[in-house]
């Protein structure tokens, strides 16, 4: 009797110091370079962020499962890792509170309200990470060192810039805190040696990524676009680390095989053809979604059936045929709203602007453009004007009001700021042919009512008409007196901050390319 097999359901454990806690931990350690690497880089704000996603993470497991009268899973560490990973996803420069509610809504909604481990549909540090781009785009997307913002390698490239190859992949750019890839490879060959991953999902997700980005991103296969590429927004990590998830990931090798193919295409095609940055999140939370079809396609034949054999037919499920019949019928309506509307968009934006021009230079007859001065403008087209001097300050457009007979009188200069609370704020500023702030109107502003939205109030607006400064400062304690003292709006410093940077920024290229 004691010889006899016990056989009981999967799954079936190979090896007996085979558990979850110990792979969770094999991907903690092989975590530890790029982290370090992201604290050391960054600094301590940096660590702060982490302490407080892994903290997060941890603590939201431990009640939930306590008021639900479930088995403390804590011990396992994958808490840890879905902290882990969420805080290497962010920008060294969020507020904490971001990598709290991330955290808060990866563990809490994304994972245990489904059944806790293993019971997930899609990867929840890049849930979580999702839901913080949607909730605080202008947060999420400011990088930087040492307190100055500047755009990404990949935003240089995208703009016709060139980028260091060899600081990209040793991580020494702006970017998230987990930016180095050398220090990513040392954690995947760790995870590749104990058998934590395998090469089927990263190599058929790079490999298809390069293929497409070679056809289709409009340099060939161009090594150095392309290196730039794998070492660029966050793939190296997702592809390493976010899309093996054991849990959201294909459970056979051919069906990883095909599963990476999907995640490098759908990166490749949002990165090419998109507008978001964020095309490896995206394209990998898609993937999830479609790894039980994968899975199902992928099935291995059982032994012992022959070719001839009769077998079942994969079924597609009838909600997946739905919803996506569903989502095209809504792109395709989606797609026609914007095509009839689109006209009618710019004909406003135009209408806007010119109104715009008439506020802040109300002297002028007529608006024109100078050639110099536009192509002064185009110098800076898309990319970050002062290089984070700033903040994320664009110069979109200048134009020159003249009078009735001819003389100039003053100059509209077009800014968009992305520094804004609730997203991009648009304004034009007017200054005189001595320097002198004409006035300031607003083109774009989607700020919180009551609080940001008041920068479009005379009172705050007006403590820069008839100003002749070569900056600003913002006063957060009020009641100043001096003419280069703003006071900010009582709430809504870093609204009123990004006001006064996009004013900087129109004052400094009047200075440098109009005076």
């Amino acid at each position: 009797m004691e010889k006899l097999l016990n056989v009981s359901s999967s799954p079936h454990l190979r090896e007996p110091y085979l558990s979850t806690g110990h792979i969770m931990y094999d991907v903690i350690l092989a975590l530890m370079p790029v982290t370090v690497f992201g604290i050391w880089h960054f600094g301590f704000h940096a660590f702060m962020i982490l302490a407080v996603s892994v903290l997060t993470a941890v603590m939201t497991e431990f009640i939930f499962d306590y008021i639900t009268h479930r088995e403390n899973t804590v011990k396992d560490g994958s808490a840890v890792v879905t902290g882990l990973m969420l805080g290497l996803c962010l920008s060294p420069t969020v507020p904490l509170y971001v990598p709290y509610l991330g955290s808060l809504f990866a563990i809490l909604f994304v994972k245990c309200v489904f059944g806790g481990l293993g019971q997930n549909f899609m990867n929840p540090a890049l849930a979580g990470r999702c839901f913080l781009l949607i909730s605080f785009s202008t947060v999420m997307s400011d990088f930087g060192v040492d307190g100055v913002s500047s755009a990404t390698p990949l935003a240089v490239l995208a703009n016709g810039g060139t980028v260091n190859i060899t600081e990209m992949f040793l991580g020494f750019t702006d970017g998230t805190i987990g930016v180095s890839c050398a220090a990513m490879l040392v954690g995947a060959v760790y995870l590749l040696i104990v058998g934590g991953i395998t090469w089927h999902i990263p190599g058929s997700y790079l490999l298809s990524f390069v293929i497409f980005m070679g056809l289709f991103g409009g340099q060939g296969f161009d090594p150095l676009f392309l290196l730039a590429e794998l070492c660029g927004g966050g793939l190296m990590f997702g592809a390493l680390f976010m899309a093996t998830d054991p849990v959201t990931s294909p459970i056979t090798s051919r069906g990883q095989i095909y599963y990476g193919v999907v995640l490098g295409l759908l990166t490749a095609i949002f990165r090419t053809y998109g507008s978001s940055t964020e095309s490896v999140s995206y394209a990998i939370i898609l993937g999830n979604l479609v790894v039980p079809l994968i899975d199902r396609v992928s099935v291995p034949k059982p032994f012992g059936v022959g070719d001839n054999a009769k077998k079942p037919k994969p079924k597609i499920p009838k909600a997946a045929v739905a919803l996506t019949v569903i989502t095209l019928l809504a792109g395709l309506a989606l797609g026609g709203v914007n095509a009839m509307t689109a006209e009618t968009i710019e004909q406003q934006a135009i209408a806007a602007n010119a109104a715009a021009y008439a506020e802040v230079v109300p002297l002028a007859e007529e608006f024109g453009y100078d050639d110099a001065i536009s192509a002064n403008v185009e110098e800076f087209a898309e990319d970050v004007y002062g290089r984070g001097t700033y903040g994320n300050v664009y110069i979109n457009d200048v134009v020159v009001g003249t009078d009735a007979s001819g003389n100039v009188v003053g100059y509209g200069i077009n800014v968009t700021t992305a520094d804004g609370f609730d997203g991009n704020i648009t304004m034009t500023v007017g200054i005189d042919t001595d320097g002198t702030i004409l006035g300031i109107a607003f083109t774009e502003l989607n700020e919180t009512a009551g609080m940001g939205m008041r920068v479009d109030e005379d009172s705050f607006k007006e403590q820069f008409v008839g100003v002749q400064v070569d900056s600003f400062t913002l006063n957060k304690s009020g009641g100043s007196t001096a003419d280069d003292e703003i006071d900010s709006v009582s709430g809504a410093s870093t609204t009123s901050g990004a006001v006064v940077n996009a004013v900087n920024a129109a004052i400094d290229f009047y200075a440098n390319y109009i005076q």
